[in-house]
């Protein structure tokens, strides 16, 4: 499985961008995809969950303001972020659980940079 990012960029405070994760290969095999955020100097954190049924979860500080939603029939999930503000600036990378002969493996985009001006 091998995932794509795209839709970063640099905006100000109260702006919106769509980021965009395309995966190819087996896609068939994803049950579990997420959108994590990596600032400079800090961990990489969770940023949103989507399951394919499609069960959502969010980090608190984005709850309200991001929304990640999946097309299963086109293998892409996005992720919709309203009201961006400063600390969201950071790079945003594509996280895709798959199975593959009995085991979970992960796979990772090479990401998308978020820059939000105060």
């Amino acid at each position: 499985v091998q995932l794509v990012e795209s839709g970063g960029g640099l905006v100000q405070a109260g702006e919106s961008l769509r980021l965009s994760c395309l995966p190819s290969g087996s896609t068939s095999s994803i049950d579990f995809i997420g959108w994590y955020r990596q600032a400079p100097e800090k961990e990489r954190e969770l940023v949103a969950t989507i399951t394919t049924g499609g069960v959502t979860n969010y980090v608190p500080s984005v709850k309200g303001r991001f929304t990640i939603s999946r097309d299963n029939a086109k293998n892409a999930v996005w992720l919709q972020m309203n009201n961006l503000k400063p600390d969201d600036t950071a790079v945003y990378y594509c996280n895709a659980r798959f199975l593959n002969r009995g085991a979970y493996y992960y796979a990772w985009g090479q990401g998308t940079q978020v820059t939000v001006s105060s």
